[in-house]
């Protein structure tokens, strides 16, 4: 161990003051090594939480409406949909194409329990959806009775609906597309039993669709056999969504038009990059106070031992060493602050993602809990920051001591 080392050590251990004022400086040392564990921690802890809020709201959309979705751009039914499908799946990189077949319609429930719902035909529930099932069952097959349908649990509490109930959907597409006015236009009705409850926190969502089989949804809202609204791609990789969106535009050609799930939501995923840019921002101030604290507490030390400073110079001690003792001072503060608040944060972050004691407005942040996503990198580049800032604090005490008169010193000692 160098002897630059061996001091800061025995100042660290021993923080210490004047019999005066012995334990003020231990209490700020404690205080200087707290402020760098709560800086750090709080900040890991804001880029696991804002990252896993991004992840779980991508993840979410994406379940909703994958990656691409490919519609006519005139608004009208996307023809032609099997021979499209088909073009669109030999251009590779895919993992499913699902057509879908998605209008607005009215659901009824009694003569006072009525709301405007978007009818989502699907030959299969997407995947997301199916994971987020909580009463009754996936299935969309008609069976010998009334045709499936799949509520989300946010609207079937505006309805009162359970799994078992019969309701009616109302459907007037066909003759308002042909210029009829909507309240003269005679409705296509349809019964349907609840099979199904769905919840993903996504009230939006939640509230407005409902899933149905893609062949009864055709009938009621009288779609062609190879018509459908938009396919929906799903990517092997995410990355590659713009360039796949355009490919298909190529392909396809006009009327074709698609667009990746982050044009479709762009308000939704620039309200998320925005929480990802400014949060760890704010929070990373803490550091910055954290290392000022440094400052001022190596500042105190160098007061405090003056006299064990020109004894150390008289003593041959080099100006070069006494930088080094409290910049090594410095660092010992720093990283021992860095090291606990790393620890901290990943504590905080099991404990989260195990007990959830975070709650957030599901109706805010489209989920009931604060979600977690730990990377290995964020606790890298923090520790790493966090050291870089503790080093510049500690540069300035160190020039200080450096720069202490031994022969000043001795004449008071």
């Amino acid at each position: 161990m160098s002897f630059h080392t061996f001091v800061a050590v025995r100042y660290l251990i021993g923080a210490q003051g004047r019999e005066e004022g012995r334990r003020f400086l231990r209490f700020i040392t404690i205080i200087a090594v707290g402020g760098v564990t709560v800086g750090v921690a709080m900040l890991l802890l804001a880029l696991s939480i804002v990252r896993g809020f991004s992840q779980e709201i991508e993840a979410k959309v994406i379940g909703f409406g994958a990656h691409v979705q490919v519609e006519n751009i005139r608004h009208a039914p996307l023809q032609g949909a099997a021979a499209k499908a088909e073009a669109i799946k030999e251009m590779g990189s895919t993992t499913r194409i699902q057509p879908v077949v998605l209008e607005f319609a009215l659901l009824r429930q009694s003569r006072t329990e009525i709301d405007g719902v978007g009818l989502w035909g699907t030959d299969s529930l997407p995947a997301y959806i199916s994971s987020a099932i909580t009463a009754g069952s996936m299935s969309l097959a008609s069976g010998e009775g009334a045709p499936r349908l799949v509520v989300g649990t946010a609207l079937a509490r505006l309805l009162g609906l359970s799994v078992g109930d019969s309701v009616v959907v109302f459907s007037t597409r066909a003759e308002t597309a042909s210029g009829t006015s909507l309240f003269t236009a005679r409705p296509r009705i349809r019964q349907f039993q609840v099979g199904g409850l769905y919840e993903t926190s996504l009230a939006d969502f939640d509230e407005t669709y409902v899933f149905a089989d893609i062949s009864v949804a055709r009938s009621l809202l009288s779609y062609g056999p190879d018509e459908v609204t938009r396919l929906d791609v799903t990517l092997q990789d995410p990355a590659t969504a713009k360039a796949m969106a355009l490919a298909i535009e190529e392909v396809l050609g006009t009327p074709v038009l698609a667009r990746t799930i982050y044009e479709v939501y762009r308000g939704l995923f620039a309200w998320v990059q925005l929480q990802e840019a400014i949060i760890p921002l704010v929070i990373g101030i803490l550091i910055l106070v954290a290392a000022f604290n440094i400052v001022g507490t190596l500042l105190m030390v160098v007061m405090e031992k003056t006299r064990a400073i020109g004894i150390l110079a008289s003593m041959g001690a080099s100006r070069q060493s006494l930088r080094q003792l409290f910049l090594s001072l410095g660092l010992m503060v720093g990283a021992i602050g860095t090291a606990a608040g790393i620890a901290l944060a990943f504590l905080l972050a099991l404990v989260q993602q195990r007990y959830e004691l975070i709650p957030l407005p599901a109706d805010a942040y489209y989920m009931t809990t604060a979600p977690i996503s730990l990377n290995p990198l964020d606790f890298v580049l923090v520790g790493a920051v966090s050291m870089l800032l503790t080093a510049i604090a500690a540069y300035i005490p160190a020039r200080v001591a450096a720069d202490v008169d031994p022969l000043k010193i001795i004449r008071l000692i």
